[in-house]
């Protein structure tokens, strides 16, 4: 488990002490069947009565101390490993965000969320309380072996040879456990990602009356668990009741030999009577074996697939000269080099922070685009080919297509959730790669198709580009140019107004109203809109595009099937099938009488439509 030692070995002066604690504890505990021993010897068979007072105060002596010491390293063991697992859940989440959008397209919500919460958790526990009773069971065995050695060295062969048989059993049901632990941790990822993915889509899921086969996939997957849990039990069934067998023949095996010894006077009876003590209490750790296996094994699974995340590398980097250092730094998404510790990050992390266009000119952007003959392949399929244009810094672009012929993939090019597979896009005439990430995406303000909006408040999510420096005056005016200032009125609380998961409770228009607004109070210098008025009526649309055209300095770029709302672009592209087969004004494109004039003949009526 080496990336859960890296986070374990910043506690170890604590699991020192904690140790310490542990050994005292047990020491304690040895010492408790010498005094018992005496009780027996001297006491009870010797006659002397005036010890008794003595080693009775021993015996609450000891019980206090235990009492004392074992506090101590529980709490520092439960310590520990709430750092620990509050260090790597936060680390691993961290690391998550500086992944490229790629690794999310072939990783489900689920899978994720069982990443952060259960594995996590089963590491956290294997290093606090799994952590420390494995430890103590194999000092405790020890300890306790070690002095029934000193009292009959030919009586410590038989827990010897039994705890052996015991050891036998524990690995061989944790090798069966491991296997069946990882294939647990995968299933339950699948379980989440479905029981996620039904609850976010109930709407979905009713309207279309899916209730039954939605019942029916969990069902399958619900299954599956049950049987993978299953198995687990029989794996344990198998082999713990020979432990538990074991432990018993041991106490009775050494009462049986014991007693011979002490008949033919090799033995006292107080002897046999620590003796067997002793062996009463290495039973205990004996039958942890298995529990403690069991556990351990969901652990290392779990580490498994921990390390497998921080093992994926962002796709998606800042490439050449660093802008502020003039150094050729690589820096991932997220501004966060994995591995190279705290000061390190936090050097990136401010750096980032400068970079926000607001702080550095050198990253500031103006919003000057050019594609340069640009090609993108994802999962095998080209889905743009050759693409060139200019957009001035200030200018306004138009992109129409069918669906799926690229539109968003070039919105997905401009901010770096992908880079292209040939050709390049410049902005303000440096490579789009050699700019901070941070840096550009800061700058750009997007209204994405698929409408998110957290389950906050109404202000908060429009505030989201720039929560730091967005005052409530500059959202109510972004909300003003957005139309979502009158419903946002209206409301009980208004802008304070907590607005459900993905927006729940508002209408699509209304949705898409607040997300404009977002993208507007962000004031950057390219300004994208991505199909974000097809919930609007004409009006509202025709209001927002008045408003939008009042931002004179924003470079946009405007994607829609509408007509209307790529009219006035600078420039209109025709995109079908990754290509661009027209471009131009509106009314350039018009008197070509292609596909945009066909377009504008179905939406308004004038002419027979085309295919």
């Amino acid at each position: 488990m080496k990336n859960v030692w890296r986070y374990a070995k910043r506690y170890w002066p604590l699991y020192v002490v904690a140790i310490l604690s542990m050994v005292v504890s047990i020491l304690l505990d040895a010492a408790a069947p010498q005094i018992t021993r005496r009780i027996i010897d001297d006491v009870i068979v010797g006659g002397q009565m005036g010890l008794l007072m003595r080693l009775l105060l021993g015996l609450l002596g000891i019980g206090l101390g235990r009492a004392l010491f074992q506090y101590v390293k529980e709490f520092i063991f439960d310590f520990a490993a709430s750092g620990i697992g509050s260090r790597l859940r936060k680390d691993l989440f961290d690391h998550i965000q500086t992944l490229s959008v790629g690794y999310f397209d072939s990783h489900n919500t689920g899978e994720l969320m069982a990443r952060v919460k259960d594995d996590v958790d089963r590491i956290w526990n294997a290093c606090g309380f799994v952590g420390m009773l494995i430890l103590e069971c194999f000092i405790h065995t020890v300890i306790m072996v070690t002095c029934m050695f000193t009292i009959s060295p030919v009586l410590t062969m038989a827990p010897l040879f039994v705890m052996a048989l015991i050891v036998v059993c524990a690995v061989r049901m944790e090798k069966g456990l491991g296997l069946v632990y990882e294939q647990i941790s995968e299933e339950t990822a699948r379980m989440n990602t479905v029981a996620q993915e039904n609850i976010a889509g109930v709407r979905t899921v009713k309207a279309f009356a899916r209730e039954p086969y939605e019942k029916q996939k969990f069902e399958g997957h619900n299954k599956r668990f049950y049987e993978l849990n299953m198995e687990q039990a029989r794996l344990i069934a198998r082999y713990q009741p020979n432990i538990s067998f074991l432990s018993k023949v041991l106490l009775m095996t050494i009462i049986v030999a014991g007693g011979i010894l002490v008949i033919r006077g090799r033995m006292t009876i107080g002897q046999l009577g620590a003796f067997s003590e002793y062996a009463s209490n290495i039973i205990w750790p004996m039958e942890m074996v298995g529990w403690l296996s069991n556990d351990l094994a969901a652990a290392l699974a779990s580490e498994k697939k921990i390390r497998a995340i921080f093992a994926e590398e962002p796709k998606i980097r800042t490439m050449g000269a660093d802008p502020e250092t003039g150094t050729g730094e690589d820096v991932p998404e997220g501004g966060v080099v994995a591995g190279d510790g705290a000061m390190r990050q936090k050097r990136l992390q401010g750096r980032a922070l400068a970079r926000d266009g607001e702080q550095q000119d050198g990253s500031k952007i103006r919003g000057d685009i050019r594609f340069d003959q640009v090609d993108l392949v994802l999962h095998g399929q080209r889905v743009l080919k050759g693409i060139s244009f200019d957009l001035p810094a200030g200018k306004t672009l138009g992109i129409m297509g069918m669906t799926g012929s690229g539109k968003t993939s070039i919105v997905n090019l401009i901010q770096r959730f992908y880079d292209v597979s040939a050709g390049q896009i410049w902005i303000d005439g440096r490579k789009i790669g050699q700019i901070p990430l941070p840096a550009l995406r800061s700058q750009i303000a997007v209204v994405m198709q698929d409408v998110f909006l957290f389950s906050d408040s109404i202000a908060e999510n429009i505030k989201m580009g720039k929560k730091e420096s967005v005052r409530q005056a500059s959202v109510e005016k972004a909300a003003v140019r957005a139309g979502a200032h009158g419903f946002i009125m209206e409301l009980e609380q208004r802008y304070d107004t907590v607005i459900g998961e993905r927006g729940t409770g508002l209408s699509g228009g209304q949705k898409q109203r607040i997300s404009i607004a977002r993208a507007i109070a962000k004031e950057s210098p390219v300004l994208i809109l991505d199909d974000s008025t097809s919930a609007l009526d004409m009006e509202t649309e025709k209001e927002i595009e008045r408003q939008l055209a009042k931002l004179e300095r924003s470079t946009k770029i405007i994607i829609g099937h509408r007509i209307s709302s790529v009219r006035h672009a600078d420039e209109i592209l025709i995109l079908e099938n990754g290509q661009i087969v027209e471009r131009g004004t509106h009314e350039e494109l018009m008197a070509k009488k292609g596909r945009y004039h066909q377009t504008y003949v179905v939406q308004y009526g004038e002419e027979e439509t085309w295919e």
